[in-house]
């Protein structure tokens, strides 16, 4: 995984460069709707695909758009085969398992694998086929395909007829996790992965660095739609994936399952472990004991460095109500647990707010990074999720370190040797040993600047 980051960002210049020139996030962008809800007409990749439009072999010169945009799309982008894997043995046997005729025509699957939009919606180009297009992330083009051409018509312009503001952060990371995690539309259920379905691991801005670029964070974008710290959209997508939790865990059609909570929302690996191995490693940040299942906390764990750094006074109660949203599932009524849920829900709507306007320079960084090995040398990872997304947050700090000049080349090349250890401690969940990731925290914590 690091290996590919790496290689993309150097070759895309993606948005995790330095903070040139911080856009505020406009009412606009934050009210648009997804594009799986959207009220436009969607075209299909065919009203694209155009040799003088975005289907052009090779980048084109002199002009601000590459145009060969469909063709990153259909050659390197998984999303481009999100319908093709509805087709193979597993997703067979997935669907026979939920009692589904097919996962190729169950609206279940194709929410997610396909730009699912109601039938009236779809122009006679649309192909369901054609997976995870244009359109499933950009928004239905009825409106803005005309505007969007036009050299008077601006980003703005676009959005307002229709286009999604996948630029932004907060309305990136809405769009990724309502589909790798899920939300009131369409939810990836703990009996969906039961009956088969890989698990869901998201982290906004290595996600963003692992897909095929099909654009260019150059002066021309930075004017149209603004450049993120790298170190910014992994806080912002870390405070997102939260928040959706928490939407769950309070949504009585979400966070209930008959008599038990909808497991999905808990850490799956305090549960499963094999049973010829028992293992119980206190956690002090918790406060629960071992046979307890926790609410999926990895998210936590981040943010509790984020917000330290950020504002001590809200980073202080943020890892009180957690706390207390951890203790409620044990001691609590299930009333309390909602109204735990709420409350660090309200501390993270503020902190949201604080990371959205925060420039986070050079102490900030130094910091940050120095907090997620302080708190994985204590122990905080022994568990898969959290390991996996303080493997994925380092990338992000260090990357842009570099990006800012913070880190010179040699230090840069030093620390991702050490890194890549630590990916490697996490490349396959069911063979992670806690013992192995903090050796590589430890040797990553004598590289450090």
């Amino acid at each position: 995984m690091f290996e590919i980051r790496k290689l993309s960002l150097k070759a895309f210049a993606l948005s995790v460069g330095t903070l040139v020139g911080m856009l505020a996030i406009s009412a606009t962008a934050q009210s648009q709707s997804l594009p799986f809800i959207d009220k436009d007409v969607h075209m299909g990749v065919a009203t694209c695909a155009g040799s003088t439009c975005h289907g052009a072999i090779e980048p084109l010169k002199g002009i601000n758009i590459l145009q060969n945009e469909f063709i990153t799309w259909q050659r390197k982008d998984k999303h481009a085969k999100a319908y093709q894997v509805l087709l193979n043995e597993r997703s067979k046997r997935i669907a026979r398992n939920l009692g589904l005729k097919s996962a190729e025509t169950a609206p279940l699957c194709l929410n997610c694998h396909a730009d699912n939009v109601p039938l009236e919606r779809r122009h006679r180009t649309f192909q369901i086929s054609d997976g995870v297009t244009c359109e499933a992330c950009h928004g239905g083009a009825g409106r803005w395909i005309g505007t969007h051409i036009s050299a008077a018509a601006t980003h703005q312009v676009n959005i307002e007829n229709g286009l999604y503001p996948s630029a932004d952060p907060i309305s990136r990371a809405k769009l990724c996790l309502s589909c790798h995690f899920g939300d009131e539309t369409r939810f990836v259920t703990h009996r969906i992965m039961g009956a088969g379905h890989p698990r869901m691991g998201f982290e906004l801005d290595t996600f963003t660095a692992i897909q095929p670029a099909h654009y260019v964070a150059d002066a021309d974008y930075r004017k149209r739609k603004g450049s993120w710290n790298g170190v910014q959209v992994w806080a912002i997508g870390q405070a997102m994936s939260l928040d959706i939790l928490l939407d769950a865990l309070i949504d009585p059609d979400r966070g209930r399952d008959g008599i038990f909570p909808e497991l999905v929302l808990f850490d799956c690996y305090s549960c499963h472990r094999p049973m010829s191995n028992p293992r119980w490693e206190a956690r002090d940040s918790i406060g629960l004991g071992p046979g307890i299942p926790r609410i999926s906390d990895a998210n936590m764990l981040m943010l509790r460095v984020i917000s330290d750094q950020v504002d001590q006074a809200l980073g202080s109660e943020f890892t009180q109500r957690t706390l207390a949203l951890h203790k409620s599932t044990r001691a609590g009524t299930y009333g309390e647990m909602l109204d735990a849920a709420k409350a660090l829900k309200k501390v993270l709507g503020k902190l949201m707010n604080k990371f959205a306007n925060h420039e986070f320079g050079k102490d900030d960084t130094r910091a940050l990074l120095a907090g997620v090995v302080a708190d994985g040398l204590k122990g905080e990872y022994r568990d898969y999720p959290g390991a996996e997304q303080a493997t994925m947050a380092l990338s992000a700090i260090v990357e842009a370190m570099r990006q800012s000049g913070d880190i010179d080349s040699a230090q840069y090349e030093a620390l991702n040797a050490v890194l890549d250890q630590a990916y490697a401690a996490v490349a396959k969940d069911e063979e992670y040993k806690s013992a192995v990731f903090i050796a590589a925290l430890t040797q990553f914590k004598s590289a450090m600047p």
